[in-house]
């Protein structure tokens, strides 16, 4: 055999192993994938919008996005083999744009999770999902990034997001994105218009996380400061004087009244350098730091007023469901 014929069939081996991965991964993942009708009712009327979803249990627990079901008074689920089913919600966090649901059944086909904390840069992704109407479409290509991040409707960041150049459209909001294997490695949540092969997902890990938030207690428990601020960098001189370990923090703007924040004594134009002991070099970073296990734990703020560093004691609270 010519090295051109032996070129061509590890070509021809190489294209085969890489079908057999994408149909095999199809074929176990498929079954659970599902599509999303939701209405909503709006002072034009009745608004209707779709997506998809998939079932991580058994028992007819399904994982969508947010931005699908939010605000829907009707959420109407299809399966693979033609059922029809009213979804309840059972949780719903904008900040991460997932969203769990419930229907009511016997059993139903359900897909496994893996780590993307695991994933290698390369590695095969494959999404399933409903776009533009088309039930049950699968794409294919590569995990292209790691660790992105994208701003969610809410204005916080959603982190360690993965980019795919897997073919994503309008309606394959909340399918799966699988890997080899046929496991669920990400969540399916938005496109750059206009951009070619530029598609991202919540990670698998990431959203784990919050499911069992949203099963356990309706929501995500994230701790709450009531204040508005900016990001700022730190004068060079205060740096200096100070012995500071970082050049940026935030700079408070307005305090609620009778929030936490006024309890502690923060005002309008103190320079917040960290919380609990973390550094605050960003609004976004202060954002991660008040996580559930801030809330209603007596926590440390060092800031700069008029140039004088102090030290004040803030007991964050659970987020209001509409914070101000």
């Amino acid at each position: 055999m010519t090295s051109a014929s032996t070129s061509c069939a590890d070509d021809a081996g190489l294209l085969d192993a890489y079908s057999n991965a994408v149909s095999g991964a199809a074929r176990v993942a498929a079954p659970a994938v599902v599509h999303l009708e939701v209405t909503q009712n709006t002072r034009q009327g009745a608004r209707r919008g779709s997506g998809s979803g998939f079932f991580f249990t058994p028992d007819g627990l399904l994982l969508t996005n947010s931005h699908v079901v939010h605000g829907g008074k009707e959420i109407q689920v299809s399966t693979g083999d033609g059922e029809r089913y009213s979804a309840d919600l059972v949780g719903d966090d904008p900040d991460s744009d997932l969203a769990v649901l419930r229907i009511t059944v016997g059993v139903v086909p359900h897909i496994a999770f893996g780590k993307s904390g695991a994933l290698q840069i390369g590695q095969l992704a494959i999404a399933i999902g409903n776009p533009l109407g088309f039930e049950h479409t699968v794409t294919a290509g590569v995990v292209s990034a790691l660790g992105r991040t994208l701003r969610a409707s809410t204005g916080r960041l959603i982190e360690n997001v993965i980019q795919t150049d897997a073919a994503l459209n309008p309606g394959n909001s909340g399918g799966p994105l699988l890997d080899s294997h046929g496991r669920v490695i990400g969540v399916n949540t938005a496109i750059i218009s206009g951009a070619q092969g530029l598609c991202f997902a919540t990670a698998s890990d990431t959203a784990q996380w919050v499911l069992t938030q949203l099963i356990r207690h309706g929501r995500v428990l994230r701790a709450w400061l009531g204040l508005t601020a900016s990001n700022t960098t730190v004068n060079r001189r205060l740096i200096l004087h100070h012995g500071l370990a970082t050049e940026s923090g935030v700079r408070v703007q307005s305090v609620e009244r009778g929030s936490p924040a006024e309890a502690a004594g923060l005002e309008s134009g103190d320079l917040m350098l960290s919380y609990d002991q973390e550094p605050t070099t960003s609004i976004d970073r202060l954002q991660q730091i008040l996580d559930s296990r801030r809330i209603n734990q007596q926590c440390e703020i060092v800031c700069l007023r008029r140039g004088q560093r102090l030290v004040l004691t803030a007991i964050a609270i659970e987020r209001p469901s509409d914070p101000s």
